[in-house]
């Protein structure tokens, strides 16, 4: 079954730090370019983060420029995104995509992404 998987999820605190992982089964992960993405309910999805396939390129919403790292282990099949100094704000359902395609050409929108991740929740409260 050709899936991606997020984890690493929780509640933290105010300044805290996570971080996610998307792993991918039944393909192979450094073929695709791989955004992360958040949605509020009631609220479009946005992108966050984005890697290129080999790792070598990598962009940010401007919300989380500086306190949110995007990376991969191509041999472990799997991506991260790591979190720190968290904001209430960034409360939401955190989701993976891959692209097959070299570079992150459709991030930031949520178009022609191949496969997607059912989502990680991450909540930041006091």
């Amino acid at each position: 079954q050709l899936q991606l998987a997020e984890s690493g999820g929780g509640l933290v605190q105010p300044g805290g730090s996570l971080r996610l992982s998307c792993a991918a089964s039944g393909f192979t992960l450094d073929e695709f370019a791989v955004g992360w993405f958040r949605q509020v309910p009631g609220k479009e999805r946005e992108g966050v983060a984005c890697i290129s396939r080999t790792g070598g390129t990598t962009t940010y919403a401007n919300s989380v420029q500086g306190r949110f790292t995007v990376s991969r282990d191509n041999a472990k099949n799997t991506a991260y995104l790591q979190m720190i100094n968290l904001k209430p704000e960034d409360t939401a359902d955190y989701y993976c995509a891959a692209e097959y395609n070299l570079f992150c050409s459709a991030w930031p929108t949520r178009d022609d992404y191949d496969y997607w991740g059912q989502g990680t929740q991450v909540t930041v409260s006091s």
